[in-house]
């Protein structure tokens, strides 16, 4: 009896003692000794969740090509430059090495976010009123679907540029996954197919583009069929071989040059030879305990989305309720406010002097705030453009987010404008070429094709970048990266990316949450609150009671966001569009 005592003694010790390791281990373990990432039971959707690092992009095999290079021990920009030269092959519809964008990226080491502007410029030969006729008035064909359209792209040199700055692989490695898929092929997806079919009207006026994206016929890849784009695959081994110079000073230029002189474009080799990429400070805002950085002119997006984030921080959405009426009613005024602000004060800084410490500025906020009805819509006509001055202290875009274990972090948005740009592939290079001219506001005054109206700053002329409403973010806490996000979507870019910001920052949404929503937009003129299918009936008719044009719009945008919380890494790509992907390790 004495034995059997002492035997379960010691055998109850034993397991104390391995209970209090165990508690040990999960105490000083760097994982276990943080939160750990639960999936709320309550929440209908959830976001990718990873240890490593994370990436979200627009396409799978980009998505894929990225995750690989973290994978290898690369940063987020390395993974950057990857999924950009990926995506003109995969994407070819948004993707691209014939146009421009901007990249915004927060480095560990510094602790510094910078702003790089790639974006397209006007040629040298460029006019105030080449994209009118003989009576004055737009054509706008010349602006959107000609050679004239053309703006000198900046994919290529914005990109290489990020990768000598901050970036730790070669040109050759980044660009391994491109060639591959360009030279060997990939498979058609039901979404690439159905691209192609909305694409044919407006490429069958460029053989290239006729037998690059077409079988003989006018027969498009079907869905599982192998698309190779030899064309492209060389022009990529020719950009690792000799570096940006044979896309701006090499046979790529020259090739661009013929197809220019030989259909009435402007773009000369001079133009090519002389663009450069520019590194600029990030507009930065705060909201909360939360400093947000995005892009600055001659991006609208930044400015703007800080702006209203200003103007409705105070008023405490939490407590009236996600997408309430009460809530899209504020979000709506404030809307038009920053439009009418947008119309007048936006251009190229290199140009013109836009007011960006006024338009940013908590006072110019709070004075705008005072034009808030809170109950009812102010008719678009009674809005002018305020006096920020007093306070100076494509659719078919796409946009990807990384943040990689070392603290860096990526958000980029680029574009060709329209799907597949002009539709026009220079010959025997496989490069789509941008129309990116149809954003400046070629009579000012006029709708340009998103219906965003323009004002002298953003007027036509040479070597001038075209305003833009790409919102590249990231959002730090403490000075590290919590929130990087971005979206395509032409004019509706800014408020989509104002909604998921808000979602997450105000509304305590998770990523996937945040990213699902239902989505509204108003751009002052048209004065239309336009709304996804999925919103309360009794909210839609609410807003209409209180003034408001509700329309049941398309979807909205396609945010690809990642965050990191705690030690944890969360991701979600939009499900808006077919083939996007969220994946971390």
């Amino acid at each position: 009896m004495l034995f059997k005592s002492n035997s379960s003694q010691i055998k109850y010790k034993r397991i104390i003692l391995f209970l209090v390791a165990v508690l040990f281990v999960i105490l000083t373990n760097p994982v276990w000794g943080q939160h750990q990432p639960l999936y709320e039971s309550e929440d209908r959707f959830h976001p990718v969740i990873a240890q490593q690092g994370i990436v979200a992009t627009q396409e799978a095999l980009a998505t894929q090509a990225g995750l690989a290079v973290l994978e290898e021990g690369g940063n987020a920009i390395d993974a950057a430059v990857t999924i950009g030269f990926t995506l003109a092959v995969t994407l070819p519809r948004a993707g691209n090495l014939g146009g421009g964008g901007f990249m915004l990226v927060h480095h560990a080491d510094s602790k510094e976010t910078v702003a790089i502007d790639y974006r397209e410029k006007a040629p040298k030969g460029a006019t105030r009123t080449m994209f009118l006729d003989e009576n004055g008035e737009l054509d706008s064909e010349k602006s959107r679907f000609s050679h004239l359209s053309v703006g000198v792209p900046g994919t290529v040199a914005g990109l290489t540029l990020a990768l000598e700055k901050y970036g730790t692989i070669s040109l050759e490695r980044a660009l391994q996954p491109a060639i591959n898929f360009a030279k060997n092929g990939f498979v058609v997806s039901r979404d690439f197919y159905d691209s192609l079919g909305f694409a044919l009207p407006r490429m069958s006026n460029s053989t290239a583009s006729m037998e690059i994206f077409f079988k003989s016929g006018e027969e498009p890849y079907n869905v599982g069929d192998l698309f190779v784009q030899k064309d492209l695959a060389e022009t990529l081994e020719l950009i690792v071989r000799e570096g940006i110079q044979a896309f701006y000073r090499g046979k790529i230029a020259d090739a661009i040059v013929v197809d220019m002189e030989a259909n009435g474009g402007l773009i000369t080799k001079e133009d090519l030879a002389d663009y450069q990429p520019v590194i600029r400070q990030p507009v930065r805002g705060t909201y909360g305990d939360y400093e947000i950085y995005s892009m600055p002119p001659p991006s609208s997006g930044g400015i703007h989305l800080i702006q209203m984030l200003n103007i409705l921080e105070p008023f405490e959405l939490k407590k009236f309720g996600h997408n309430t009426a009460q809530t899209i009613h504020l979000m709506a005024e404030t809307m038009k406010l920053a439009y009418a602000d947008r119309s007048k004060y936006l251009g190229d800084p290199d140009f013109v002097p836009v007011p960006i410490a006024g338009l940013i500025s908590k006072d110019y906020a709070e004075e705008l705030r005072d034009r808030v009805n809170l109950e009812q819509a102010t008719p678009s006509s009674t809005i002018l453009p305020g006096e920020p001055n007093h306070f100076s202290e494509s659719n078919e875009t796409t946009h990807y987010s990384i943040i990689d274990r070392y603290g860096n972090a990526v958000s980029n948005t680029y574009t060709l404008n329209f799907s597949y740009g002009t539709g026009i592939t220079v010959p025997g290079t496989g490069i789509l070429l941008n129309n990116e001219m149809d954003d400046f506001s070629a009579k000012p005054g006029v709708p340009n094709a998103y219906g965003l109206i323009g004002g002298e700053f953003n007027a036509i002329e040479p070597e001038k970048r075209m305003l833009s409403s790409m919102t590249p973010t990231i959002i730090t806490k403490n000075n590290r990266p919590f929130l990087v996000t971005g979206s395509p979507g032409g004019s509706r870019i800014i408020t989509t990316v104002l909604q998921l910001v808000l979602n997450v920052l105000e509304h305590d949404l998770n990523l996937a949450e945040a990213t699902n929503a239902v989505r509204v937009h108003h751009q002052w003129i048209p004065d239309r609150l336009n709304v996804e299918k999925g919103l309360n009936h009794d909210t839609i008719q609410l807003l209409k009671e209180k003034g408001h044009n509700v329309q049941i719009s398309d979807v909205m945008g396609s945010t690809q966001s990642v965050m990191k919380k705690d030690r944890w890494f969360y991701g979600a790509s939009d499900p808006r569009r077919v083939g996007a992907l969220t994946l971390g390790y």
